[in-house]
């Protein structure tokens, strides 16, 4: 009997940007700006204004007290203007089977199983498994198993369908076919852009303490990326450590 592959385990999901809004103010309807903003914040902002042709400040707001008010009004609808493209990775299928429900205000393009090798994937580990070494070792086993067979079926699969003399056609048919052996953990990759209100409608689901907890953990590390990329639009956002020792979070407008 063939020894069993050791698989690589992941236990944090990694987050990229791979594009922010970038804004061009158009010259005959200048805003007069005070204090700092990033361009998605004064995309928003100017989107905003032009709805009441308020662009001379006559209230004297900075940018970021303006969407705080904005926020506070539930006028969210000029967030969708501002949109983030995150890299996701290190994270499970299970996961994504479940980030891909949110369908307003957001596009996914993900790793697809038919046409890429998984016979050196990456698992996620579930995050109540962690830190206990007799359900680490477990799990570990049922992962390693499951993808020694999905590189056998593969083997297997490319024998059965030598008669195709496309061989990538027939690589396909062999993976889509294996691939039914691989688990929820299997590690995925995906490209998630949405715009800021998509993200808070997400965010403020999935980082709670109801949420599953690998899902909430991956909110909590996006949570953090955005507060950073545009603190007007994600700073209302509180993170804590929840009652089961985990970190969770809770959002000061609902549902803007």
């Amino acid at each position: 009997m063939s020894e069993l592959p050791t698989p690589t385990v992941l236990r944090d999901p990694i987050i990229t940007v791979l594009s922010r809004p970038a804004f061009t103010e158009p010259a005959h309807l200048g805003v007069q700006w005070i204090g700092e903003g990033t361009d998605g914040e004064r995309l928003a902002e100017f989107a905003g204004r032009l709805c009441y042709m308020s662009q001379r400040n006559p209230a004297g707001r900075s940018t970021r007290e303006y969407l705080e008010n904005i926020k506070k009004q539930g006028h969210g609808s000029v967030l969708e203007h501002a949109n983030y493209s995150l890299l996701l990775e290190g994270v499970s299928r299970s996961l994504t089977h479940e980030l891909v429900r949110h369908r307003a205000g957001f596009a996914y393009s993900q790793l697809s199983q038919r046409y890429v090798d998984e016979s050196d994937a990456c698992f996620v580990m579930p995050p109540a498994m962690q830190g206990d070494a007799a359900l680490e070792t477990a799990w570990t086993a049922q992962i390693a198993s499951a993808l020694g067979t999905y590189t056998a079926l593969v083997e297997s699969l490319m024998q059965r369908y030598q008669w195709v003399d496309d061989k990538v056609h027939r690589r396909k048919m062999a993976r889509e076919a294996a691939r039914g052996v691989l688990p929820n953990s299997t590690e995925t990759k995906i490209v998630v852009t949405g715009n800021a209100r998509a993200w808070r409608t997400m965010l403020e689901l999935r980082s709670s303490e109801a949420a599953e907890l690998e899902i909430r953990r991956m909110a909590i590390a996006v949570l953090r990326v955005l507060q950073t990329e545009a603190p007007a639009f994600f700073g209302d956002f509180s993170i804590y450590t929840a009652d089961d020792k985990r970190e969770a979070a809770t959002v000061g407008y609902h549902k803007v």
